[in-house]
């Protein structure tokens, strides 16, 4: 029901999977397994994979930490977008990419949950699209000592309160990876 008009098409968001996003984070094999499987599952109904890389100061772009996880390998035909913001539209081409192929839904994946996700989730659903959160194909890092609630919490609070997000024309949902269908 996206505020997207013409825009009938869903694509699978796998934001910021990559070598130091994911390392020591909240059952990080589980759930790389997890977007390995909705990969596979994409690419058998022809749904767009996008794959979004953070770069910065401490992870600059084409470094060794830069890379995602040797578990999942991007098609040579999946887009790459590179951001530098927590949201993956924020000064990106996502919009571009998707509005190019007729996206209007997507699913979103990835790391880190306090973060990206959360960024991600809302630059989505605040540019018209409607937003489906893989409740256990998205992680974070422990960030407690620097104030945070420990990351399964974080995961879970976030779980919840996408689960009660509304905003008119649009829908939202959190599903697991095992009940998602493209």
């Amino acid at each position: 029901m996206s505020t997207l008009t013409d825009r009938p098409n869903t694509a699978l968001l796998v934001i910021d999977v990559q070598k130091d996003v994911t390392d020591g984070a909240q059952d990080r094999d589980t759930v790389v397994a997890n977007i390995a499987s909705l990969v596979d599952q994409a690419r058998s109904a022809s749904v767009p994979v996008v794959w979004v890389a953070h770069n910065d100061e401490g992870m600059p772009l084409d470094s060794d930490q830069w890379q995602y996880v040797d578990e999942l390998a991007r098609a040579d035909d999946e887009p790459l977008v590179n951001k530098t913001y927590g949201d993956s539209f924020e000064d990106t081409e996502l919009e571009e990419v998707l509005a190019e192929k007729g996206v209007g839904r997507l699913v979103v994946t990835g790391a880190q949950t306090d973060a990206c996700i959360r960024s991600t989730l809302h630059g989505g659903l605040a540019r018209g699209y409607d937003v489906t959160l893989v409740s256990d194909a998205h992680t974070t890092q422990d960030m407690t000592e620097w104030g945070n609630i420990p990351p399964a919490d974080v995961i879970t609070f976030t779980n919840l309160y996408w689960g009660f997000t509304k905003a008119p024309g649009r829908e939202t949902a959190v599903v697991k990876s095992e009940e998602l269908s493209f």
